[in-house]
């Protein structure tokens, strides 16, 4: 990973809170209001959500967190990498990182919610080539035409 640490940490840090205010920037800038499903501080405070940070030093690179759902299902969410620290393999490693977690907490299933927009291609692509594949709503989602539902199976990811 490069010197780089991944760990659980505080969302509200004030870089990290800089970060997903960034985050939250980016989702209002490229999808319609009723389609932001990015979590604010407070639901990453959430028992139910384990929050990460990958950093080089003290710099931080990028952020991910994963929602548990159910017993057997989480959710990723919050996946955002600083400007300045993209093209670098910083969300392959977070993606990498929350697998093996859930994993580790017995999930047999993990997925995720993107858009559809041309924004949004470099996430899709990333989660395409971690195994993800498209698949119908979860959770409390209900049908848009512009997000894109994603999920991956850890029984069958294993073998």
């Amino acid at each position: 990973m490069n010197g780089r640490r991944i760990a659980a940490d505080d969302p509200r840090a004030p870089d990290i809170r800089a970060l997903l205010e960034r985050h939250l920037g980016f989702c209002n800038l490229h999808s319609p209001p009723e389609d932001v499903h990015a979590l604010d501080i407070d639901a990453l405070l959430d028992p139910a959500v384990s929050f990460f940070s990958c950093r080089e030093d003290a710099f931080l690179l990028g952020v991910g967190a994963l929602k548990q759902l159910d017993k057997q299902h989480a959710e990723i969410k919050s996946m955002h990498t600083a400007a300045e620290a993209r093209g670098r393999g910083v969300a392959r490693d977070l993606v990498s990182h929350l697998v093996a977690f859930a994993r580790e907490r017995g999930f047999g299933r993990i997925s995720l919610e993107t858009g559809t927009m041309e924004a949004f291609a470099p996430a899709r692509a990333l989660y395409a080539s971690a195994g993800f594949e498209p698949c119908g709503r979860f959770a409390d989602y209900i049908d848009s035409p512009n997000s894109t539902f994603m999920t991956l199976d850890l029984q069958v990811a294993r073998a």
